[in-house]
């Protein structure tokens, strides 16, 4: 236990001592907002980070527009071990159209990275970390001398994977399709909110293009020749009102018409609208779907329009809870005075949706919220300049060398790795068991 927390301390000594590379890191991408699939000043900062000849001890593998354009992955550590046990962070850095970083994913960023280089200086002086001797085994009165306890039996590799389009697209489940997760153990990762908290239940989502076609007329002097299709728009929009009132209260639709006719005069040949619908489980996605889909069909039909439906490329998936890391984060968190809201304000609270939900299907992994010293909302001008500013910093830092402080656990407490694994399995089997009931 000495050694471990001695360990602990050298990785929150590590992002101290690199407080100011971090910062100016975060404040680089907060300055340059990009877009979902075009983040290449954030992806190009990124590299360089980790390309510099300037951080401490050895050099990290950097591989520039991982599987994706703007997607970026470095590995330090464990290179000519047969089976290490890879522990990675992940970055986000996309930006909101209009807002910049309103959802501070540079802080994102700067946590991940900060929480990579806070492992690895806390591992660098140990080259063989299953050969560490931490102590001795109790052995028989009368036996012979006592055999020298090793701290873990794992060789760890730490990586980072910089993972672009969280706000649009998801490029994490782009990289998930294109094999970037296989092979890793745990993963890590923390977003920016209003609280702390280890874990939120993000919700499953999915997105909706809905397209009508009408045809053109004189509004004024023969509209009977057209057919509206802003009226097949409207009408969808009004149905989705009337079905709330049946909807359960976790349940959100929400969108907007972005295209609504071209003059007043004309009757609307085309409209197309946008939604995002979301429920706590891919089970109950799937049932709104059905439901929402019916509301625009039934438009069209009202309308004499055709209609198009088009789902988003990925559907985001409900983040995957880990009690087994949230209980071991939570510990570090709270020996740095990270204050935790309670059981009761998760359960009742509401979250948004995250590609992270995906990952969580495939490999164990923890997405923790954390305080920035400001109680603006999230997608708001305001929360803009809280995650640009000083006192994030602090906040910020302080949650990567929780994350790191939790790898740690992770790596060296005897029987965690497994009760992580087995926490990841029945919970996985549990989603599935709802979405694939036995017949």
């Amino acid at each position: 236990a000495a050694a471990l927390e001695a360990l602990k301390q050298r990785a929150c000594e590590s992002v101290d001592l690199n407080s100011a590379r971090l910062g100016a890191l975060s404040r680089d991408i907060w300055s340059r907002p990009e877009l979902a699939y075009a983040e290449h000043q954030a992806h190009d900062a990124l590299t360089r980070f980790f390309s510099g000849g300037d951080l401490p001890g050895a050099a990290w593998a950097v591989q520039p527009r991982y599987k994706l354009g703007t997607a970026f992955r470095a590995d330090w550590g464990a290179a000519a071990a047969r089976d290490p046990l890879r522990i990675a962070f992940l970055c986000e850095y996309d930006a909101l159209p209009g807002l910049g970083h309103a959802c501070g994913h540079n802080l994102i960023a700067e946590v991940g990275a900060a929480a990579a280089l806070a492992l690895k200086g806390a591992l660098e002086g140990l080259a063989e970390p299953a050969a560490v001797q931490v102590g001795t085994s109790p052995g028989a009165a009368g036996s012979a001398p006592r055999q020298p306890l090793t701290l873990c039996a794992f060789v760890p590799q730490v990586t980072v994977l910089g993972t672009p389009a969280e706000e649009q697209g998801g490029g994490k489940i782009d990289l998930i399709k294109a094999g970037a997760f296989d092979g890793l153990d745990v993963v890590f990762m923390a977003h920016p909110s209003q609280e702390n908290a280890a874990y939120l239940p993000d919700v499953a989502e999915h997105d909706v293009t809905v397209k009508y076609y009408g045809k053109a007329s004189h509004a004024a002097a023969y509209p009977w020749e057209g057919v509206n299709a802003l009226d097949a728009a409207v009408l969808a929009y009004n149905n989705l009102s009337v079905l709330r009132q049946q909807m359960k209260p976790t349940w959100r639709v929400h969108g907007v018409i972005k295209n609504g006719g071209v003059k007043p005069n004309i009757i609307p040949s085309y409209t197309e609208l946008e939604f995002y619908l979301r429920a706590p489980s891919r089970k109950e996605l799937s049932v709104l779907t059905e439901k929402v889909e019916n509301c625009f069909k039934s438009a069209a039909v009202a309308t004499g329009c055709k209609v198009e439906i088009k789902g988003g490329e990925n559907d985001y998936y409900n983040v995957l809870p880990n009690k087994s890391l949230q209980k071991i984060y939570k510990e570090n968190g709270k020996k740095l005075g990270i204050d935790f809201i309670s059981e009761d304000a998760i359960l009742n609270g509401l979250s948004g949706s995250t590609d992270f939900g995906n990952v969580t299907f495939v490999v164990p992994g923890i997405h923790p919220y954390f305080y920035i010293g400001s109680d603006a909302l999230n997608h708001t001008e305001q929360y803009t300049e809280a995650a640009g500013s000083q006192m994030a910093q602090f906040y910020a830092l302080r949650t990567a060398k929780a994350l790191a402080m939790t790898a740690l656990d992770v790596i060296f407490k005897p029987g965690l790795l497994e009760e992580v694994r087995k926490d990841f399995r029945e919970v996985k089997l549990k989603e599935e068991e709802q979405i694939n009931p036995a017949e």
